[in-house]
């Protein structure tokens, strides 16, 4: 029955990426800001471009996962930290080189934390503030709201800690791919080194915001619970537990987490017993929430609010309005559901959530079925096939002294100062627009090899990376429904390196084993 059940997620997770993978040779994804501004693009793939790039990354991965081959003589205490120290390196250099300035939602909870610090402001949770509306975000105010402390004013120091991070979700991905993997006799650096230079992950610490915080936790708490699975210790669990509501309480998809964790655990019984699986549920359960019940407790005691902040901010209705729009396929609809929530409900939650479902009952009746489909159809693969998680946007940036930036009338990110990699790099350049091209190839690419592993477990009817393919179901489904930027799968990255990675593993080892036996064949 478990196998049974394990053998349909599977089935599932292969339909989506094959789906991915063939709409990829007839439609591009893209998000360029500075280009096309801020909406999601899709465009008519060029096949030979595509494919030409794609032979190429194809073939450096090939020669990297060769040269990590050699690193298997020397011992994990000396490759773990120097790959981390590499990686750490790269990480400083963009920094220096790209000195994105905070801007939108960053430069919002910045903002607020300084107030908040320096003049113990806390006015944002009132009627109108964006804190009353999205109290969610309070995590991550008081998480800069310390680091000022500690360091008064010092962008370095801050986007230093999410370097820190990022090292952490790096060494998981490490961890994880091993402990699914145990019964492995290899190293398997080359998982490590993928996961250190992975291009996405190196600009996002550039972003102040809590992407690279909680897909840190989200994925520790992950690995912590497929250890727990195999160790049956409560510490491993409890861990889990403690990491798990930390990465929810920065961002709230951590929801998918636990009901993946929780499934996974079920489909353990045997191997746990009953007793454990009982437990471990419900501490995982119980300790989910603990850091938002804390929040409300503390800020009613202190008469920051007077009710739970959750009563009146915006309701998930309001997302989910946003994403059913036939023009952006579920990508910002340019303020239409903020006014509703805003100014026809004057931010009352009660009233603004009748009219919200009034609003997506509209919605879905005025269009047509086929309408529908497209739309639904266009949101999966522009947010699964972008490939870059917008980090054109929010890692690299771009400068607003552009010209062309400003006759297009986009408010475009700022600089610190410039360099010779944001003059490479600026507008739409043709190194920018390469690199988001590249980007967007080697996702299909990791897809593809995803994909080839996924119809191996399934052949060989071998499960054992069911909780990663939970919790890639569950933002698939999630934001089918929800409003969608490709950021906002960001957490779901260190799982894809660990799937596609044993997918490219399971290809070379064949074609190795293919060349000795011809070798052999020959010399016979």
């Amino acid at each position: 029955m478990v196998k049974a059940a394990q053998r349909i997620l599977y089935v599932m997770l292969a339909f989506c990426i094959g789906l991915f993978i063939a709409s990829s040779f007839f439609i591009r994804a893209e998000y360029s800001y500075f280009k096309s501004g801020d909406i999601p693009v899709l465009e008519k793939q060029q096949v030979g471009l595509f494919l030409v790039i794609l032979g190429v990354v194809l073939a450096l991965g090939a020669l990297l996962y060769k040269l990590c081959l050699k690193l298997n003589k020397y011992s994990r205490n000396i490759v773990i930290p120097a790959t981390l120290l590499l990686s750490a390196a790269i990480q400083i250099a963009i920094l220096f080189l790209f000195p994105r300035l905070p801007t939108d939602d960053s430069e919002t909870v910045l903002s607020l934390a300084r107030d908040m610090l320096y003049q113990q402001d806390y006015s944002s949770f009132q009627t109108g503030g964006y804190l009353h509306m999205f109290p969610f975000n309070f995590s991550i105010v008081l998480y800069l709201k310390t680091l000022l402390v500690l360091f008064p004013d010092n962008y370095l120091v801050i986007k230093g800690f999410n370097i820190l991070f990022s090292l952490v979700t790096t060494l998981m991905v490490y961890l994880l791919y091993k402990e699914i993997n145990a019964k492995s006799t290899e190293q398997d650096y080359g998982v490590l080194v993928f996961a250190a230079t992975y291009i996405p992950s190196l600009f996002m610490s550039n972003f102040i915001y809590n992407d690279v915080i909680a897909t840190a936790f989200l994925t520790s708490a992950l690995y912590c619970a497929i250890r727990f699975i195999r160790t049956r210790s409560l510490q491993d669990i409890l861990f889990a537990a403690i990491l798990l509501s930390i990465g929810n309480y920065f961002r709230s998809i951590g929801v998918i987490f636990l009901i993946a964790i929780m499934l996974s655990l079920v489909f353990n019984m045997r191997t746990l017993g009953v007793r454990k699986l009982l437990l471990s549920l419900g501490l995982t359960a119980v300790l989910f929430n603990v850091p938002g019940w804390t929040q409300n407790a503390v800020l009613q005691a202190t008469q920051v609010v007077d009710e739970p902040v959750n009563d009146n901010a915006a309701p998930v209705y309001m997302w989910l309005n946003m994403g059913i729009n036939l023009e952006t396929f579920g990508f910002w609809d340019n303020r239409e559901s903020y006014n509703i929530y805003q100014r026809e409900a004057n931010y009352n939650q009660a009233e603004s959530v009748e009219l919200f479902k009034e609003s997506i009952s509209h919605k879905l009746s005025e269009a047509t079925a086929g309408e529908l489909v497209k739309m639904y159809y266009n949101k999966l693969v522009w947010t699964w096939t972008e490939g870059t998680y917008q980090v054109e946007r929010y890692g690299i940036g771009n400068d607003s002294s552009s010209d062309s930036g400003r006759k297009m009338g986009f408010i475009m990110d700022r600089y610190s100062y410039t360099t010779w990699a944001t003059d490479w790099l600026k507008a739409d350049s043709k190194y920018r627009s390469g690199l988001l091209r590249v980007l967007y190839v080697m996702n299909i690419l990791m897809y593809g090899f995803l994909l080839v592993r996924l119809i191996s477990s399934i052949r060989a009817k071998r499960f054992e990376e069911t909780s990663l393919i939970l919790v890639v179901l569950g933002f698939i489904g999630f934001y089918l429904l929800w409003e969608i930027k490709s950021r906002y799968i960001y957490p779901v990255y260190p799982l894809l390196i660990v799937l596609s990675y044993m997918g490219f593993k399971d290809v070379y080892d064949v074609m190795v084993l293919r060349r000795e036996y011809r070798t052999d064949a020959d010399q016979r």
